[in-house]
């Protein structure tokens, strides 16, 4: 049975590994440095910052993570969605980005925003059919990104 909960410190190692080994499969992995930052500081940067951070476990195996965190009083970013290569396809990124919105929206964001790179067609996918539309492109240590925009209801 798929769950999910809220993070935990024991979770750190966890998130790290699937950080690194998810974006590592889509070739979009950009090693260590301060643009990851936050994966090193999840209470810091999430949940102590009017944010959230979730894990995701099938039958007690951490299998996905997704946050967001605020950027203003009325808005919110996802970050650090990831699902284990292995158990993509099986609707966890859905359930995951499903919650984050409900949780966004409890915490009264009005707006969620979100970037992808142009390699990660399944997350560009899952946003998309979700409802958030593009609203830019940019660059970041040379990878194209996708800007997306949401309007919570």
């Amino acid at each position: 049975m798929f769950t999910l909960r809220r993070y935990r410190p024991t979770d750190q190692g966890g998130v790290e590994y699937l950080h690194v080994h998810a974006i590592q499969q889509v070739g979009a992995y950009l090693g260590r440095g301060h643009w990851d930052d936050d994966v090193y500081a999840i209470e810091e940067a999430y949940l102590n910052n009017g944010g959230e951070f979730l894990i995701g476990e099938l039958d007690g195996v951490f299998v996905a993570m997704g946050a967001f965190r605020r950027t203003s009083p009325e808005s919110a970013e996802i970050k650090r969605m990831r699902i284990h290569p292995d158990y993509q396809g099986r609707g966890f990124g859905q359930l995951l980005l499903k919650e984050l919105e409900n949780r966004a929206r409890a915490m009264g964001y009005k707006t969620l925003h979100l970037d992808t790179s142009v390699v990660q067609i399944a997350a560009q996918k899952l946003y998309q059919k979700n409802g958030f539309h593009e609203v830019g492109r940019d660059r970041y240590q040379n990878i194209e990104v996708i800007l997306y925009e949401k309007a919570l209801a």
